[in-house]
């Protein structure tokens, strides 16, 4: 088949829905407010407007990278934080499925970038590679030949739960304390500076200021950025991947320091595995999606 597919990108803040090619490219993109507030309902309803208007073109299953951890063998959420509030629980694939007409199939949003990355970004032409996205939070997924490795409950590569030297004092989005999401993110970098200086400031904030030659937002970014490199180069020699990608908003502020905390723990077995950044940007987990459209097997159950 050469007919090109729908992917979706539910966020907490926006909704996306893209006509991908069989190349990776999107030809064309729809982009709408996530309405959280309003409930599971209303953002479906979104996700499935969205798509419509891309369909006509395409035939086959719709893609969709959806925050929170999606069950692999439902296609539904296992559990979503409150940026989406009520998402647990929500049966995305087969709900969107009623309303497109088409059978849908759903992954986490860090797994479709991931996915995106590998097909047509960054991670193009290598068989496996570990992605990490440095957003509000952290987390990360692993690719190997073409295919997330989702583990028992979908949630592999949570890589922000790590516990993190210097994090013993930040919350983490899960709750607890002590962890890399908590030390390298930007809600993490907001923390970090709100604890040394009092101010309270947004992440993206605090790595401008960083930039621009705030001495305490630089110690917090380059700390950040030392752990995340080294707990890459430690996951590189547990996973061996061939890559290490690194997206997200606050990607660029933390890779600097990161790098050369990654180059200084990377065992010599893994020299040549590098650190990059990813390449697709607000594409890749539109990308990502609808790869999935086009690779995963039909389900059984229905």
């Amino acid at each position: 088949m050469t007919t090109p597919v729908v992917g979706i990108d539910i966020g907490g803040t926006k909704t996306a829905a893209a006509l991908v090619d069989r190349a990776g490219r999107v030809l064309e993109r729809r982009e709408a407010p996530t309405p959280a507030r309003a409930g599971p309902e209303a953002v479906l309803g979104v996700a499935a407007r969205l798509a419509t208007d891309l369909l006509g073109a395409t035939t086959g299953p719709v893609g969709v990278g959806t925050a929170g951890t999606v069950d692999p063998a439902t296609g539904g959420i296992r559990y979503a934080t409150d940026s989406l509030p009520g998402w647990t629980g929500t049966p995305v694939a087969d709900a969107l499925a009623a309303r497109l007409g088409r059978e849908v199939r759903v992954t986490n949003d860090v797994n479709a970038a991931a996915l995106g990355e590998s097909w047509a970004g960054a991670g193009r032409d290598r068989a496996h590679v570990l992605l990490v996205a440095v957003g509000t939070g952290l987390g990360g997924a692993l690719v190997r030949d073409g295919r997330v490795e989702a583990g028992a409950r979908g949630a592999a590569g949570e890589v922000g739960h790590l516990p993190a030297p210097g994090a013993e004092q930040l919350r983490c989005g899960c709750g607890r304390y002590g962890h890399l999401e908590a030390l390298a993110s930007g809600s993490g970098l907001a923390a970090a500076y709100a604890i040394e200086t009092g101010t309270h400031l947004t992440g993206r904030t605090v790595a401008e200021r960083a930039a621009t030659g705030d001495g305490v937002a630089r110690l917090v970014v380059e700390r950040a950025g030392a752990v995340l490199g080294a707990t890459l180069a430690g996951l590189v020699a547990l996973l061996d991947p061939d890559a290490v990608l690194v997206t997200g908003g606050a990607a660029s502020s933390l890779l600097p320091a990161a790098s050369v905390s990654y180059s200084a723990e990377l065992a010599s077995g893994w020299a040549d595995v590098p650190l990059l950044p990813a390449t697709l940007g607000a594409d890749a987990v539109l990308v990502g999606a609808a790869r999935l459209a086009i690779d995963t097997p039909e389900r059984t159950d229905r």
